[in-house]
């Protein structure tokens, strides 16, 4: 399997952590978690558990870019070093978007979203350079 798609892996998971960030903050309100209700509970969250589902809501928007991204680049034939390096980009830019994201610096946070959306476009580029699927 190719460093773009173990990366792709990866970051599915991504959103889920930041659920269980949220599930923790969700855990300190009176009563704890509601898991009757979850979502209408994290509306009540303020501060890093709201943001974290913010984060979680991001997390899920990018990695669906990212699948794009990947996808395109590995049926097109992308440069299988660059590639790597692409995608490890997006996961790491993505890892530091949900810390500054829950932290809340938010500078950092736009920051590491801008990468992590470069990353993308990267790897499609990269797509475009490589040899494509005659079909």
């Amino acid at each position: 399997m190719t460093v773009p798609l173990w990366c792709l892996f990866i970051a599915s998971f991504l959103p889920i952590v930041c659920a269980g960030i949220g599930a923790y903050y969700r855990n300190q309100l009176p009563g704890g978690a509601d898991n009757k209700s979850p979502r209408q509970q994290a509306m009540q969250l303020e501060g890093p558990g709201a943001r974290a589902y913010a984060a979680q809501n991001n997390a899920w928007e990018a990695l669906a870019v990212f699948t794009v991204a990947v996808v395109i680049n590995h049926l097109a034939g992308g440069n299988p070093q660059t590639s790597a390096l692409a995608a490890s980009l997006f996961l790491v830019a993505r890892v530091f978007h949900l810390f500054f994201y829950v932290k809340n610096i938010d500078m950092l946070r736009s920051l590491s979203w801008v990468v992590g959306l470069a990353a993308c476009v990267w790897l499609v580029v990269l797509g475009a350079m490589g040899s494509p699927v005659v079909g």
